[in-house]
């Protein structure tokens, strides 16, 4: 818009400018018209009642005093043609004193003045008419020179005012990206007020803003309250719920009542667990966005999973085999990271079969440290690999086995918070085996 405010203004003063130079233009060569027209009738004198004129030689060489042009003039008493030119155009006599026109002689443009005086002769009343004329071609260059230079002067005020626009855009805009920068470059959890400076045609934008902040910042905290508290009176209610559900399991005596007491037991299972992994899901969400990133000592975070998952492990007669644990440390959220190994480690557990070992190895190369986890099961069914990251796909060899399908989903999101991949494969033998890669 400055751009093109500054090219209708730079046309507009090339128009003003043209326009005021032609009309000086013609205004100086009038002058000298009617100057010259005027000096041929102060030499008419009246001598023994008869008119005497002795045309002075400065009338006419004034003319070539400013361009190098033709001069014609004419003299007339009463219509009666006296001297000069006796073929150049007369201009009828108007009310001013001095008359102007533009016409064309001898197949040049000239300009003419004309001006009459009466005078007392013998004869009565005499009307003494003077006409000077002078060609246009050197009032043409020059107002041709003129438009030049307006030309020049308009397009030169055009790219002075681009450059102030662009000066004064960038000048005005530069705060808008500071503010920009600042704002992409948070976390969506990062809702502190903004402090980079503005003009103060844009305090009101950051006022607004911080104001949002503030109200977001406040809506995390009642969501994430409102997780923990959901976690407790899920759970609590699903446990007490299983409780009486195996108590009245051993007083059934019909085996009938005993598999639907069972399979009551299983669905509250699964609906426990589906409950959990999606407060897990929701609480990996909040944290992804804003990644607590500290530094984790990863082969001794390994040790202490595979110890805490060691009861459920023995309850179905399992083993977890640490082997080749190089000592590795990486940035990142102890938490998340936790959770991740827990979730690949958990689903080893429920997927493989008794009496196996599940096996965990840690190696680095190319920047990333590698968590492998191997387990002697049915393994992965390879059409089915590619879904198996989203929400709530489960695989076909899990009917019978409790779960959300949110596990992977949720290991998965943790490793792309990180930077890192997940990789699911099968073992060359038998068994899947699971592969975390973070950079370090």
């Amino acid at each position: 818009m400055l751009l093109v405010s500054a090219a209708c203004i730079a046309i507009l003063l090339f128009v003003v400018v043209q326009s005021v130079a032609e009309q000086i233009a013609q205004e100086s060569q009038d002058n000298i018209l009617a100057a010259s027209a005027i000096s041929i009738l102060d030499s008419a004198r009246v001598v023994e009642g008869e008119i005497s004129i002795d045309l002075p030689y400065s009338s006419l060489s004034m003319l070539d005093s400013v361009t190098d042009e033709r001069a014609f003039y004419a003299i007339r008493l009463n219509d009666e043609f006296l001297s000069g030119y006796s073929d150049l155009p007369r201009i009828t006599p108007p009310s001013d004193v001095t008359a102007f026109q533009s016409t064309t002689y001898l197949d040049e443009d000239i300009r003419i003045a004309s001006t009459w005086r009466n005078f007392s002769a013998l004869d009565g009343q005499a009307y003494l008419e003077i006409s000077v004329a002078q060609t246009l071609t050197g009032l043409n260059q020059s107002i041709a020179r003129i438009s030049r230079i307006s030309l020049a002067v308009g397009f030169g005020f055009f790219l002075l005012s681009m450059v102030i626009a662009m000066v004064i855009a960038q000048t005005t805009i530069r705060p808008l990206h500071r503010l920009t920068g600042s704002v992409s470059r948070r976390g969506p959890s990062d809702l502190r007020p903004l402090a980079a400076p503005v003009p103060t045609e844009m305090a009101p934008l950051v006022s607004s803003l911080n104001s949002l902040m503030t109200r977001l910042q406040k809506s995390l905290s009642r969501s994430e309250d409102f997780i923990a508290e959901a976690a407790h009176r899920v759970r609590t209610p699903m446990a007490i719920v299983r409780t009486q559900a195996e108590v009245t399991l051993r007083r059934v005596e019909k085996e009938e009542n005993r598999q639907a007491v069972r399979e009551m037991i299983r669905a509250v299972d699964e609906s426990s667990r589906t409950a959990g992994q999606l407060l897990d899901h929701a609480m990996v969400s909040v944290r992804t966005d804003n990644l607590a990133r500290q530094s984790i000592q990863l082969d001794e975070l390994i040790v202490d999973v595979a110890n805490r998952l060691h009861p459920i492990s023995e309850l179905r007669d399992l083993e977890i085999v640490a082997k080749k644990l190089e000592r590795t440390k990486i940035q990142g959220d102890p938490i998340l990271v936790q959770n991740a190994i827990q979730n690949v480690l958990d689903n080893a557990v429920k997927y493989t079969d008794a009496d196996t070992e599940i096996t965990v190895q840690l190696d680095h190369s190319e920047g990333f440290a590698h968590i492998h986890v191997r387990d002697e099961g049915s393994g992965f069914d390879t059409t089915e690999i590619d879904r198996l990251l989203q929400r709530f796909e489960r695989g076909r060899n899990a009917d019978r086995i409790v779960g959300s399908g949110l596990g992977l989903t949720i290991v998965d999101d943790i490793m792309r918070a990180h930077r890192g991949h997940i990789t699911l494969t099968n073992n060359s033998g038998a068994g899947a085996c699971v592969t975390l890669s973070f950079p370090f």
